[in-house]
């Protein structure tokens, strides 16, 4: 296709309603599994238990383990008692944060909010460009992350209309850094004796940090895709993560990131830095169709919404046109579709 040209509308296809995953499958891996040829485009069908399978000794799984905050906080203006809605987007500081609020209206420089009968409040510090919100919070007692915990409730995306009964199933299992607005959702599907069975093959497991921001839910609003602005989100490769891939590599073996938020993270540091060090920083890259792989030889991902930055990114490791062909297969397959829906593994 031509790249200078990309469409938005490129990316689109079409979803029946009922294909949207509202509640997780149980166990985890009983999710299906759609198997694709990077090079031909053939589509497999199977389980995600059996993801093994399609694993080599010797390669390299990166996951994100990035946890999720319950991040959405209800409460009211301190002096009069009006409704307000926190979500809290990015760590700022020591407990402060920006955050989407509403009614926005409400939240004026000064103006302090109260949450939980008053364990945990807020002053608005700073509105900026976009209007998102600066607060500053205090705990009545405890840790804030504690408090949260007590009284936030999980961010689920707005195509999830389904109340959520267990926090824990909007996390996977290897979940450990707080800071994630939504979950790296690829990895939802592992269970923690999979992980043991897949070690136990001879594959190695490797750990990056992506603070899931909610850009990933905002839409590609211009019509050309290069017109578009991506977000940018924290992330951190520790020392034995870049090691095990820089191994990996000169071994032979496949680098394999589970889910697109270990994708980026991997390939904005190889774009950077030009080779995969220990770091941390921000990053807003974009990949499209077009864009030259500089670390992935597999990727583990879910299925993403039409005309989403999501499935541009997968078009461009997978080829567009094997892409919009394992979406249509999908579709007439029934797979399920988005963060409680069904895997893809491109290799």
């Amino acid at each position: 296709m031509d790249i200078s040209n990309m469409l938005r509308s490129d990316f689109y296809y079409e979803l029946p309603q009922e294909l949207i995953a509202q509640t997780p499958i149980e166990p985890r891996n009983a999710s299906r599994l759609l198997k694709v040829d990077r090079r031909t485009g053939k589509c497999t069908h199977d389980r995600f238990y059996n993801l093994k399978e399609y694993l080599n000794p010797g390669d390299l799984l990166v996951v994100n383990d990035s946890r999720v905050l319950p991040a959405r906080i209800y409460g009211e203006k301190a002096d009069n008692g009006t409704f307000i809605e926190f979500l809290l987007v990015e760590q700022r500081g020591e407990n402060e944060w920006e955050i989407l609020c509403r009614p926005g209206k409400k939240a004026k420089i000064g103006t302090r909010f109260v949450f939980g009968g008053g364990i945990l409040s807020a002053v608005i510090t700073d509105v900026l460009e976009d209007g998102n919100r600066i607060a500053k919070f205090e705990c009545e007692k405890g840790s804030f992350f504690a408090t949260l915990d007590q009284i936030g409730q999980m961010p689920l995306p707005p195509y999830i209309t389904e109340k959520l009964k267990d926090k824990e199933r909007y996390q996977t299992v290897y979940s450990n850094e707080p800071g994630s607005s939504a979950a790296p959702t690829a990895g939802l599907h592992f269970t923690k004796e999979q992980m043991a069975d897949i070690e136990a093959m001879g594959v190695n497991i490797a750990y990056v940090t992506l603070h899931v921001g909610l850009g990933t839910f905002r839409p590609v609003k211009e019509d050309r895709v290069l017109d578009h602005k991506m977000h940018r989100e924290h992330y951190e490769i520790p020392e034995r993560t870049a090691e095990l891939i820089n191994k990996t590599k000169a071994a032979g073996g496949r680098v394999i990131a589970v889910g697109t938020t270990s994708c980026r993270t991997l390939e904005s540091v190889a774009t950077f830095y030009k080779e995969i060090k220990p770091c941390e920083g921000y990053t807003d890259i974009f990949i499209y169709p077009g864009y030259e792989f500089k670390v992935l030889d597999g990727l583990i991902t879910n299925f993403h919404l039409p005309e989403s930055t999501l499935i541009m990114l997968v078009s461009a490791f997978l080829g567009y046109e094997n892409t919009m062909n394992a979406y249509k297969v999908a579709v007439e397959e029934k797979y399920r579709f988005f963060s409680f829906g069904d895997s893809m593994f491109i290799s």
